[in-house]
């Protein structure tokens, strides 16, 4: 039997069953006083509508859940590599009364494989290309793994069109990835995923059945060259919440690196006893976390996002103070 190399890209879809199998534990929210608890459970939704937007090659198809001219900012929520919007309803399902934008992003899902290759840089347009198709100017961005990288493009190509950007274990170069990333990337075939649950999953969404192996290839290449500036990221305004696992692909240090970047740990804000106002940027490192478990607890996510969304800061701690 030929053993799947453990990687960024080709276990993700495994990520979907973990989050769907997984109870929500009870997470301690992060709201300020006196703003309400997260939801740490499903809520019940509508069914969503679902859209197509024209890119170059085709179209990309997202689903769109609740009231977009509601008074809420809208929610764009991205995948990872091999999976699909549906591996994300453990988490839109916890995201409250959000209006929502879930993308089957370019290769994945019910759009599939288009022409060309699947780079950063065309994940992001194509989320501009959704949000103009859906009448949206602005949005809140969560994404995980490859679709955090396709959110951090769209906040350097298109920075009128995010407002908070929340980067769920990516890096910004190569070299914040485990030592050996590339080579264990480069092992990849589209013969090791044969009769996968990836593979499966692909056949069971996809309008060209057939595509499987380009898009295998595309994904295997698409982390070659990557390298955003630290001055590119230092230049973004949106706020910035930074999520990893403690054992994750992500280096711890260069998650605080990007951190920094972003205007974290700032001396005098830190200097504070209690924060008086948001701060630019927030870092979570999950403990006894890996990557695909970086979305193994979809309640703590959203117990996390929501403050951060919301820019609300934590309670002062009763009594002591």
């Amino acid at each position: 039997m030929t053993r799947l190399p453990f990687n960024r890209f080709a276990i993700l879809a495994a990520a979907s069953v973990l989050a769907m199998t997984t109870a929500g534990a009870p997470a301690v929210a992060q709201t300020s006083t006196p703003a309400p608890a997260p939801a740490a459970t499903p809520t019940a939704q509508a069914a969503p509508r679902e859209a197509s937007a024209p890119v170059e090659g085709g179209e990309v198809r997202y689903f769109v859940h609740g009231d977009l001219n509601s008074d809420k900012t809208p929610v764009v929520v991205l995948h990872g590599a091999f999976m699909s919007s549906d591996a994300m309803k453990p988490l839109t399902d916890r995201l409250g009364d959000r209006p929502l934008i879930v993308v089957d992003q370019r290769g994945h899902g019910r759009t599939g494989d288009l022409p060309g290759p699947i780079t950063y840089e065309n994940l992001a347009d194509d989320i501009a290309a959704v949000l103009s198709d859906a009448g949206v100017p602005k949005a809140d961005v969560v994404g995980y793994s490859m679709g955090a990288g396709a959110a951090l493009q769209l906040a350097l190509r298109h920075p009128e069109r995010v407002d908070h950007l929340v980067l769920a274990s990516v890096s910004f170069n190569e070299a914040g990835n485990l030592p050996g990333f590339a080579g264990m990337m480069d092992g990849i075939t589209p013969e090791v995923f044969a009769g996968s649950a990836m593979e499966r999953e692909f056949k069971r969404l996809a309008p060209n059945l057939d595509a499987f192996a380009s898009v295998v290839n595309k994904i295997k290449v698409m982390d070659r060259g990557q390298d955003w500036s630290a001055e590119q990221i230092r230049a973004l305004t949106s706020p910035t919440f930074i999520i990893i696992g403690d054992h994750d692909i992500v280096m711890p240090e260069h998650a605080v690196e990007l951190y920094r970047l972003r205007g974290g740990g700032d001396t005098a804000r830190a200097s504070q006893p209690f924060l008086s106002e948001a701060p630019p940027a927030r870092l979570a490192i999950l403990p006894a976390s890996s990557h695909i478990e970086v979305f193994g607890d979809p309640a703590l996510l959203a117990a996390m996002i929501l403050p951060f969304l919301d820019d609300a800061t934590r309670p002062i701690p009763p009594g002591f103070f």
